[in-house]
C-alpha cells in the first residue's frame, strides 16, 4: 500500500516547509499580539499568514514543490 501511484509526497518539499514555517510564525505572533491587545499587529500577522501561503505557492510553481524539477526526495 505504500507504493501508491497517487501519493502526493506528504509535503516534504522546500516549498511546503517554507510556507509552514512562515505561517506558524504568523500564528504565534498573532496570538501574542492578540493577548497583548495590539490589534494593528494582529492584522499584520494575518497579512504575514497570507504571505506564507503565497510564498509556498510561488516556490512550488518555481519547481521546489513535491514533483518539481528542483526537488530531490530524501531516502528514508
Amino acid at each position: 500500500m505504500s507504493d501508491s501511484i497517487g501519493d502526493p509526497g506528504h509535503g516534504h518539499s522546500p516549498a511546503a516547509w517554507t510556507a509552514v514555517i512562515i505561517m506558524l510564525v504568523a500564528f504565534v505572533l498573532g496570538t501574542l499580539f492578540y493577548w497583548l491587545d495590539l490589534p494593528h499587529l494582529v492584522w499584520a500577522s494575518v497579512g504575514l499568514l497570507v504571505v506564507g501561503a503565497i510564498v509556498g505557492w510561488s516556490m512550488a510553481k518555481a519547481g521546489y514543490g513535491v514533483k518539481g524539477p528542483k526537488y530531490t526526495p530524501k531516502a528514508h
